[in-house]
């Protein structure tokens, strides 16, 4: 016999082909697999939307969590999405915004919003809460710059509504993530938080610009003295946040 096996079969064209046909079905695999969170798509309005893309939605996956916090099947068990939201369109089609019905900072809506995380504590590798108050933590103390413990909290519109008690810190990335207050009884009860991207420490004062006084009092509070939930960091930073836009009329109006 003088024919080879392959007999002019072209060896350089199988092989391209192969690495075509590969790289697809890996391309259509990482897709899928990225859907397993945010998906099926919905409408603005929380309906389902009609156009889902190319691509199946995966099916169900379940992951065993650390330090034993159970499971999540994914994308079915998704974290439910908050229901009766204080919104309204302002038109049928999406992509147009949406107004709040309410206070939106108490509301939880716009700049203020919050995810539905989990309500237990960010751990670090050891299974430990990550951020906690600097007072359990002898280690740890202030060397440079304006130590805020003590000084009085001003607000956006400058009343005196509380006392800097502590600072909150991430222990394992060894930097300030929050600053605790008391606040004064003309503004509310017990102790809040505020990140610290959102005060300003100056020598004898550390102001918090985006509320005025009259919105500390339902600032979320944190239901631990040593410890906050991924849920509470969510609601804390939003009010704030939100106070940027809603705490004053003004501050919704253009800038010319």
């Amino acid at each position: 016999m003088t024919a080879t096996f392959f007999g002019e079969f072209d060896l350089a064209s199988l092989s391209i082909w192969l690495f075509w046909i590969f790289f697809a079905g890996l391309i259509i695999y990482i897709q899928r697999e990225n859907m397993r969170e945010g998906y099926p798509l919905e409408n603005d309005d929380g309906t389902e939307a009609p156009n889902q893309g190319p691509f199946p939605v995966p099916s169900d996956k379940t992951f065993i969590l650390p330090n034993g916090r159970g499971e999540v099947t994914v994308p079915s068990g998704q974290a439910p999405e908050r229901s009766s939201i204080a919104l309204r369109q302002t038109s049928p089609v999406n992509g147009f915004p949406l107004e709040p019905t309410g206070d939106p900072m108490l509301d939880g809506v716009g700049p203020a919003s919050w995810a539905p995380r989990r309500d237990a504590p960010e751990l670090d590798g050891h299974g430990h809460p990550k951020i906690i108050p600097m007072s359990t933590k002898e280690a740890f103390s202030v060397k440079a710059g304006r130590d805020p413990r003590g000084l009085p909290v001003m607000s956006g519109d400058g009343e005196v509504v509380g006392r800097i008690t502590d600072m909150w810190i991430d222990e394992p990335e060894q930097m300030v993530r929050y600053l605790e207050y008391t606040l004064d009884a003309k503004w509310g009860t017990g102790n809040r938080l505020v990140p610290l991207t959102m005060a300003r420490i100056g020598k004898d004062k550390v102001t918090i610009r985006s509320i005025y006084g009259k919105h500390f009092g339902t600032v979320p509070q944190h239901a631990s003295s040593t410890q906050v939930t991924s849920l509470e960091e969510d609601k804390i930073c939003g009010y704030y946040g939100g106070g940027t836009l809603y705490a004053d009329a003004a501050r919704q109006e253009s800038l010319i």
